[in-house]
């Protein structure tokens, strides 16, 4: 993309960020966010910044793509506030999307969620079926369904993504995240900081984990080509728990043992397998993940090992 003009909803957030301060680097972007999960420190001088929740009117929707990243986007957020979680997601999904409409932006490119798939050690499509346990989850499938009726009644280019498990460590963007920042961040901070990291259950639990990076590839590829319909996001590899920690001590040179816990999460929600088919988007694109996961993990360690150096 280049000489675009782009908005990008939640766009001072871990994602939203990363894609922000990207395309700023040859496009016109707007960053939205209302400061609930993102911070305007996340983002370059280039992306131009407003304070603004994504259920306003009169949002800066007169662009030429539209990246919706803007969400509440974990199964305790929804849990807590179920009407208030669906009036974020879906309600301020369709307004943006109908206010760039009527500005005359015809693509979109949103968040959607793996978590749809439920526990699945195979590579999962696009077209299986899925379902939904939680609110969270029925949140991210209403917009699914909503961009298919802004898709089929108005023409507009409507891209799905559906990212599997996205990282980059407290050294980035996520750090702003904390608690609701991926596993391999908060491991890799307990590991650093000579504490166990809490596992639930036994830690055999998988991810298919994916670096920000080739997830900012991907949103952009998406619009690019103006996709529409539902797309993956992920390696198609997937990794314990347990061996997230072990690569973690391989790579700080350290030997902290994790802490198994019982898992909060009730059985019947909680995921335990995650592995994404991209076969789809790398059909339609030619996108394919470049980070391995011993890379990725190397980058978010590599602050730690900076600093240690650093203080020897």
């Amino acid at each position: 993309m280049r000489n675009e003009r782009v908005l990008v909803t939640g766009g001072a957030g871990f994602i939203g960020s990363n894609l922000a301060n990207t395309l700023a680097t040859d496009n016109e972007v707007i960053a939205v966010d209302n400061g609930y999960l993102g911070t305007e420190a996340n983002l370059a001088d280039e992306v131009r910044y407003e304070n603004c929740d994504v259920l306003d009117d009169d949002l800066p929707t007169d662009v030429d793509v539209v990246f919706h990243l803007a969400a509440l986007s974990s199964y305790a957020m929804h849990e807590d506030d179920p009407v208030g979680g669906a009036a974020v997601n879906v309600d301020g999904f369709v307004n943006v999307v109908e206010q760039a409409r009527q500005d005359g932006c015809d693509t979109v490119v949103y968040a959607s969620t793996s978590s749809i798939y439920g526990s699945q050690t195979e590579p999962s499509p696009e077209d299986m079926p899925v379902s939904v346990n939680t609110g969270y989850e029925a949140s991210k499938l209403s917009r699914e369904r909503y961009a298919e009726y802004f898709s089929n009644h108005y023409d507009m280019s409507m891209a799905g993504m559906r990212f599997f498990s996205v990282y980059q460590g407290y050294g980035g963007a996520e750090g702003h995240k904390g608690e609701y920042a991926n596993v391999i961040a908060q491991f890799a901070d307990d590991v650093a900081h000579d504490r166990a990291p809490e596992l639930y259950g036994d830690g055999t639990q998988t991810r298919d984990f994916t670096h920000v990076d080739d997830i900012v590839r991907g949103l952009v590829d998406a619009a690019t080509h103006e996709l529409d319909g539902v797309y993956n996001l992920g390696t198609g590899d997937a990794y314990s728990f347990n061996t997230v920690v072990s690569q973690i001590n391989d790579v700080l040179g350290t030997d902290v043992e994790p802490e198994y816990v019982e898992n909060p999460i009730p059985e019947e929600v909680y995921v335990e397998h995650t592995c994404a088919d991209c076969s789809k988007i790398r059909e339609a694109t030619g996108w394919e993940p470049e980070i391995d996961f011993e890379e990725g993990i190397r980058r978010v360690c590599s602050p730690y090992l900076t600093s240690t150096a650093s203080n020897n």
